[in-house]
């Protein structure tokens, strides 16, 4: 029993120093970098009006009880998905979509639960105001 034991524990120590060796000086930047994955693409304007009216429903919606503005909560922050999408069409469509039906994995464990009731014109308009808080 004794050899097993020991070589477990050898077996975690390989496998702790091979982690060590991947760890680089810009640990932080890296993980920020791998956590938002940014998605290429140039950006359409989006009005203020609609922004501001997306804000709005997502104040009502509930939103900010797994999400913030600026940090991470039970889910990403809404800066870091604007930061990860671009602002085009395509991309409101798939995240609308995505509040509506739920979903997990883009952001690591945290699952996304669905939002069937919210029409799918109000979920775009939504996702219009949470890119539009894009850094410039």
């Amino acid at each position: 029993m004794k050899p097993l034991i020991g070589g477990l524990c050898i077996l975690l120590s390989i496998s702790c120093e091979k982690e060590t060796e991947r760890i680089s000086v810009d640990e932080p930047a890296q993980r920020v970098r791998d956590y938002i994955r940014k998605i290429p693409g140039e950006n359409d304007p989006i009005p203020e009006a609609l922004a501001d009216r997306g804000e709005v429903l997502v104040a009502y919606s509930g939103c900010y009880d797994c999400h913030r503005r600026e940090k991470r909560s039970k889910g990403p922050a809404f800066s870091d998905i604007a930061e990860r999408y671009p602002v085009q069409e395509v991309y409101l469509d798939m995240l609308a979509r995505k509040v509506i039906t739920g979903g997990t994995g883009s952001w690591g464990s945290p699952v996304m639960t669905p939002h069937p009731h919210l029409k799918l014109e109000d979920a775009k308009i939504m996702v219009t105001y949470i890119l539009s808080l894009k850094r410039q």
